[in-house]
């Protein structure tokens, strides 16, 4: 799927219900895993110590941090959308945001997205993005929430 481009109030406010993009998929390996837990300073062993998941975890290998996946949000975003004539793009909130099955060192997710709401705040936009963080080979979602977004065009 092609990069969306978005101008204006008036172009978001056409995708609204619709699909918006699929992001590309991204490998989740126990090196990126490594290092966000060094940046949180949350190095539980599910995480981080592939020795002790491999006989302890239900599992059998580490986890990907929950706020990890989470934290991939805005690369994928910017792989579906393009928002053109900003000041600046800030991100505003989560909603009903629920992990339904953990990512598994060495898996890939990927980002589904659609246009939720869109509201017109004199210059801003506050776009709400439904979301869905899949992960390849699995019917449960690893992540799904609404991710709202504030727009200041200049």
């Amino acid at each position: 799927m092609d990069k969306i481009i978005v101008n204006s109030y008036e172009e978001f406010e056409k995708l609204l219900g619709q699909r918006i993009g699929v992001s590309d998929w991204l490998l989740v390996d126990q090196d990126r895993i490594n290092q966000f837990a060094d940046a949180t300073l949350d190095h539980q062993w599910i995480h981080v110590d592939t020795e002790r998941a491999k006989k302890e975890s239900p599992f059998k290998t580490t986890i990907v941090h929950g706020y990890l996946t989470l934290s991939l949000l805005p690369f994928f975003w910017n792989q579906i959308i393009q928002v053109n004539n900003l000041k600046m793009m800030v991100n505003y909130g989560m909603d009903k945001m629920r992990f339904g099955q953990a990512v598994l060192s060495g898996q890939r997710i990927r980002l589904v997205a659609d246009l939720h709401s869109v509201m017109n705040l004199r210059g801003t936009v506050k776009a709400e993005i439904k979301f869905v963080l899949e992960i390849e080979g699995e019917k449960k979602k690893a992540l799904e929430g609404i991710a709202t977004f504030l727009y200041y065009f200049e």
